[in-house]
């Protein structure tokens, strides 16, 4: 189980670890955004050192309009766990996103009068 914060606007963060090429781990806290369809996303100059594979490019809806990412395949972990995840990659992106597809496999239960935020494994 996953212990998430909330923002000052009620926003959903949960800390991620962001593994870099070389093995490096950067902790970053990751905005639950379940507008977005994918994995991960991230702005680009925060991308810049972790030397991921580049895949392809790739077009997206967004609440600014149709949006152009550079996929890439990415490594993160989440609560002792590795994953191996494509991650859009873009500009202007404003914080480091987690999209829907970790409600596939994980339960989100919200409860901001009681301060409960968890994502846990189903």
């Amino acid at each position: 189980m996953i212990q998430g914060t909330f923002g000052d606007e009620d926003e959903l963060f949960f800390e991620v670890d962001l593994i870099a090429d070389n093995g490096l781990e950067l902790p970053v806290d990751a905005l639950l955004d379940t507008g977005f369809s994918g994995w991960l996303a991230m702005d680009i100059q925060d991308s810049q050192g972790l030397n991921w594979t580049y895949v392809r490019r790739q077009k997206m809806i967004t609440a600014r309009g149709e949006f152009n990412f550079d996929l890439y395949a990415g490594k993160i972990r989440i609560e002792n766990q590795e994953f191996d995840i494509p991650v859009h990659v873009g500009d202007g992106v404003p914080e480091v996103l987690i999209g829907r597809q970790w409600l596939k496999n994980r339960r989100l239960v919200v409860d901001i009068s009681a301060g409960v935020l968890t994502l846990e494994v189903n």
